[in-house]
């Protein structure tokens, strides 16, 4: 099993990365933030996890060990396989999965290609007996940020951007509102 890579990225794709390690290319597919802040000739590190399949041996990589944990528990759920388990951790933050699970709400899961309303719901079901309130907490965010995150984005600011910002108020600040107009202000400085 190919658990950690680390290695210069020779090409980027909307999809993945070819990382170079010791003269060896490696396809490490992996969500759209992580592919944005990768750069042609930069060093990169994955925790990885290599899907063995019939036809194919397919690379998923992350930035964070608890972000390939929560991956890892995504494709224990039943239906679930690597690639919709991407496709899940690319609509959202895992602080913002976590709060969803745990407020029973499949609105971020929904938008996932594949997941309808049951199978969202069956998700939610399952993780909530496989996730403690603790586990994944400060990983990403300290507040459920999907709303003034989608506010963010539908004003131009690309969701690097506006996480980022979020990422910088301080915990005091709660409140879409509040916290977007926050964000404004460090978006402009």
């Amino acid at each position: 099993m190919i658990a950690h890579l680390k290695g210069t990225i020779l090409a980027v794709t909307d999809s993945y990365a070819i990382l170079d390690v010791s003269g060896v290319g490696y396809k490490v597919a992996a969500t759209g933030l992580t592919l944005s802040s990768l750069h042609e000739g930069s060093e990169a590190s994955f925790w990885t996890y290599l899907a063995v399949r019939e036809t194919a041996l397919d690379l998923y990589g992350f930035l964070t060990k608890v972000e390939e944990n929560f991956f890892e528990l995504l494709i224990t759920i039943s239906g679930i396989g690597p690639k919709t388990a991407l496709g899940i951790l690319n609509v959202a933050t895992i602080e913002v999965l976590r709060n969803a699970v745990f407020t029973e709400n499949t609105a971020h899961l929904i938008k996932v290609s594949g997941i309808g309303k049951k199978n969202a719901e069956k998700i939610v079901l399952e993780l909530r007996g496989k996730l403690d309130d603790t586990q994944y907490e400060g990983d990403s965010a300290r507040h459920d940020d999907s709303d003034a995150l989608e506010a963010l984005t539908s004003l131009g600011y690309t969701q690097k951007e506006a996480r980022e910002a979020l990422q910088e108020i301080p915990q005091e600040i709660s409140g879409t509102s509040e916290r977007v107009k926050q964000a404004l202000k460090l978006l402009s400085s």
